[in-house]
């Protein structure tokens, strides 16, 4: 199996476990140049980056091209290029807006999928955007889920190999409120269904819990740590990943 995880552009790279392939949030307000030189850290380190390009998060057309010259320039070979968050700060408002812009040339690119839908965005929307999206694309890495089912059907529809969303080894309790935030409906269902006893909210989510029932459909797995980094490199660890 593959794993990949995800960071934000002050995490502390001492920290890593020894996963090659890093991806960098590019969050709203956050500096571009700040993801870029942390890409540049990570390549120094012997890592894989991954930054994300967040289309909603970037200005225009010249912040753009400069954030993948950043990149380039660098030694960032892949990119993950998203719609990110409801708050447009510029010219674009999807992710198709800045593929098509061509500046991406010679890179390996990841898009999102959502395989439990989203809450702004219908069903018959995201179908659209995943056609417009693919021929740009190698790969989809996912929201994070739980229940397997719709990764599964998810996975079955795509052309392309599917990176698996899942999350560290988070307590119940934190899993609901997050996908209450992310609104995976079907996760949250899951959860409240499977884990409604007092103890079981505070236990963690073990992932193989999830891993074990959508292996033989992908071997790419990627991991939101939800800022627990130490838990999950311990996890790591004791399940012989890293």
């Amino acid at each position: 199996m593959n794993f990949s995880l995800e960071i934000g552009p002050h995490t502390n790279l001492d920290t890593l476990p020894a996963i090659k392939d890093i991806y960098i949030t590019l969050l709203p307000g956050e500096n571009y140049i700040k993801t870029a030189e942390k890409a540049g850290d990570l390549v120094k380190k012997g890592f894989n980056p991954i930054p994300h390009f967040s289309a909603r998060s970037i200005a225009d057309e010249a912040q753009l091209n400069d954030y993948v010259s950043r990149c380039k320039d660098l030694g960032v070979k892949q990119a993950l290029v998203i719609g990110g968050s409801n708050e447009q700060i510029g010219k674009f408002d999807s992710s198709i807006q800045i593929l098509e812009t061509g500046y991406f040339e010679k890179m390996k690119i990841g898009i999102a999928g959502h395989p439990e839908g989203s809450p702004d965005i219908s069903d018959s929307n995201l179908e659209k955007a995943m056609k417009d999206k693919k021929p740009y694309a190698d790969y989809i890495v996912t929201q994070w889920l739980l229940n397997p089912q719709p990764i599964i059907d998810f996975i079955s529809k795509q052309t392309i190999p599917v990176h698996v969303g899942i999350t560290g080894p988070l307590k119940i309790t934190s899993l609901i409120k997050f996908a209450n935030i992310v609104g995976a409906k079907n996760s949250l269902n899951f959860l409240k269904s499977n884990f409604s006893k007092a103890l079981d909210l505070l236990k963690p989510k073990d992932p193989n819990d999830l891993i074990g029932k959508v292996k033989s459909h992908t071997d790419f797995f990627h991991i939101y740590t939800f800022g627990g980094l130490k838990e999950t490199n311990k996890w790591l660890m004791e399940n012989k990943y890293v």
